[in-house]
């Protein structure tokens, strides 16, 4: 059985939590508090992942893969969820980077300063105004995107939509008003109610 090391508040984790619903996999899941740092133990970097960061997918042969976007991937292998069209596959890969390195970074991180209610120290305070400003230019993105498209990838339901959707459904959480973005809060709730599709509070 696959093995996913996880935390239940981290988006990057329900990507694989929800793609291992909708595909109807069972697995276990441990849970590490980040809070307390059980992913900075020299177990878990022995063990799990040097990086020190959840998810990690244990495989049955104990081989582990790190990194949200790739787990998805993998899992996805073989599935209407990645797309067969070499273009298409290549598309989806464009928007799993543009999550990581325009989305992620701004609307995941201040989210995860006020949800685990981390101290506003003047480093934070000096970024935050950086961080919503790049995090509504990926909203404004999105908009411009699916204000004439239903999925980010070749027109179906994909990894892309997934790795997308975890950290975008729950913005607000960090401050991040989602009313001016009517595409997006329409393609939110056509994953919402996609069969299959669990809560990010669901292990």
């Amino acid at each position: 059985m696959l093995t996913l090391h996880d935390n239940l508040t981290s988006g990057n984790g329900y990507k694989c939590r929800l793609l291992l619903a909708l595909l109807k996999i069972p697995y276990r899941r441990i849970e590490y508090d980040i809070d307390r740092q059980e992913t900075r133990t020299q177990e878990f970097l022995t063990k799990v992942n040097p990086n020190g960061r959840i998810p990690v997918l244990e495989l049955e042969n104990g081989k582990r893969l790190a990194e949200s976007n790739a787990i998805i991937w993998y899992l996805a292998e073989g599935t209407p969820y990645l797309p067969a069209d070499r273009f298409a596959r290549a598309r989806a890969l464009s928007w799993m980077c543009f999550e990581q390195y325009s989305h992620e970074p701004n609307i995941a991180t201040v989210r995860y300063w006020i949800t685990h209610k981390l101290p506003m120290t003047p480093e934070r305070q000096a970024a935050l105004p950086g961080k919503r400003e790049q995090g509504y230019a990926a909203l404004d993105v999105m908009e411009r995107h699916l204000s004439s498209k239903d999925w980010f990838a070749g027109g179906q339901f994909s990894i892309a939509d997934i790795a997308l959707y975890a950290y975008t459904h729950v913005a607000g959480e960090g401050g991040f008003d989602l009313k001016p973005y009517p595409a997006v809060r329409a393609w939110l709730g056509r994953v919402a109610d996609r069969p299959g599709h669990i809560p990010i509070t669901q292990g």
